[in-house]
């Protein structure tokens, strides 16, 4: 690769990165801004990684403008770490996520997850009082389980649907309590539960109880950080792959650089 090509690429990628990350700040300040507290917990990480593209690319950015090796150098150093920062997540991930796919239920179209299926990380995580204090909060505060009414109008329609994790663990009873359902926010606790799982007695029908102290809550959890966190790996294993490439191009960038001085 010669050196104006190298270099014309290198300059455009991290203008252009430049901006997505201007994008992301911007994006972690309105989070800041315009969300409640369980959401702007991830305010400082958004904006964090909003900050280090941003550094990074104009690193590269100055480094093929002025054909500088020094900083061409720096550049790669730094996505360097990116990488290998992005390599490590990833495995990590693909570990921590890989157990547990749901228990089927005779008669409902949706799984049931069990908390002892997931890995330790997880359990630690989720058992730990301080995390599952917050995560507890931001659950009672959302629609998970206050829009299931809505959703569903008759008990024929709830019976029937197709129910998220989150849905199906912290807003009903585990189906082996036997509980018979009136409607899709409020169970029949006059009939004796025929299982010995503690989640039978801490499910309550008020709104802000229901079954979110209960590990059937917990796992339903889980199973949608699982499900996130897969899809993050996935878009961490492209963002690997074009980044490598970028790395490529920056290497080419900063060996014509060098030769360039050695030139002169």
């Amino acid at each position: 690769m010669g050196t104006s090509t190298s270099t014309f690429v290198i300059r455009w990628i991290n203008f252009l990165t430049m901006l997505l990350a201007l994008v992301v700040i911007g994006f972690g300040i309105w989070m800041s801004t315009n969300h409640d507290g369980c959401r702007r917990s991830l305010t400082l990480p958004v904006i964090g990684l909003g900050a280090v593209i941003f550094v990074v690319s104009i690193i590269g950015f100055l480094g093929a403008l002025k054909s500088n090796s020094i900083l061409l150098w720096m550049y790669l150093i730094m996505l360097f770490l990116i990488l290998v920062a992005i390599l490590v997540f990833t495995v990590l991930a693909f570990i921590v996520t890989n157990n547990s796919s749901g228990h089927d239920v005779a008669g409902l179209k949706y799984k049931e997850y069990q908390l002892q299926d997931y890995s330790s990380w997880f359990l630690n995580q989720l058992n730990n009082t301080h995390n599952w204090n917050r995560l507890r909060n931001c659950l009672v505060k959302s629609d998970d389980c206050k829009g299931l009414s809505r959703k569903y109008k008759t008990l024929k329609q709830y019976k029937s649907a197709k129910l998220t994790p989150i849905e199906a663990g912290c807003c009903r009873p585990p189906s082996e309590c036997g509980y018979p359902a009136v409607n899709a926010s409020f169970y029949d606790l006059t009939f004796h539960p025929i299982s010995s799982n503690k989640d039978c007695k801490l499910y309550k029908n008020l709104k802000s109880i229901k079954c979110y102290n209960c590990d059937s809550c917990k796992a339903g959890v889980a199973q949608y950080m699982k499900t996130e966190w897969r899809v993050v790996a996935i878009f961490n294993i492209i963002l690997f792959l074009v980044l490598s490439i970028i790395y490529f191009v920056g290497c080419c960038a900063r060996r014509n650089a060098a030769k360039n001085r050695d030139k002169d």
